[in-house]
């Protein structure tokens, strides 16, 4: 009986507890929600993408800076088809990371469709490691204020 009403107690406390942590958020917009494919904590699957430095070590810099202004025209169009939301160049590091992408996907296989648009990747100037990600859904929301904010394009 002892047992009984010890796991009862446990039960009961585990339960008040469990509906303490979930609490109703007061601005919470199901329609928004939806439009950015939310779960109920406002997040979502993503793919991350950690770009580093390729194989090709024999381009030569015409190449190269080519298929670098390729790679930043493909950044353009894959925000424009809503599949990156984050992209940016990495500091210095001693793992040969060179950038990231989040792109909007939760398939490692789309992912993997779009980087090979990449000409860059695609030349093996870079390479990349894709993990999946899992982060706010309104990730893609700053996209609206980026390109009011830079002075120059690429």
């Amino acid at each position: 009986m002892k047992k009984l009403m010890f796991l009862f107690i446990c039960l009961s406390i585990g339960f008040v507890v469990n509906a303490q942590d979930k609490k109703v958020n007061p601005n919470y917009d199901a329609a928004l929600a939806k439009q950015y494919g939310a779960d109920d904590y406002g997040m979502k699957m993503y793919v991350l993408v950690i770009l580093k430095t390729g194989t090709n070590t024999t381009a030569t810099k015409a190449e190269t800076d080519s298929l670098f202004a390729g790679h930043m025209a493909n950044i353009g169009k894959l925000v424009k088809l809503n599949k990156l939301v984050v992209a940016g160049p990495l500091g210095k590091n001693d793992k040969t990371y060179r950038g990231i992408f989040i792109l909007n996907t939760k398939s490692i296989d789309e992912a993997k469709e779009l980087l090979g648009t990449d000409p860059a990747y695609k030349a093996k100037l870079l390479d990349a490691e894709i993990i999946n990600w899992y982060g706010s859904a309104a990730l893609a929301e700053y996209l609206k204020a980026d390109d009011k904010i830079g002075k120059y394009k690429f």
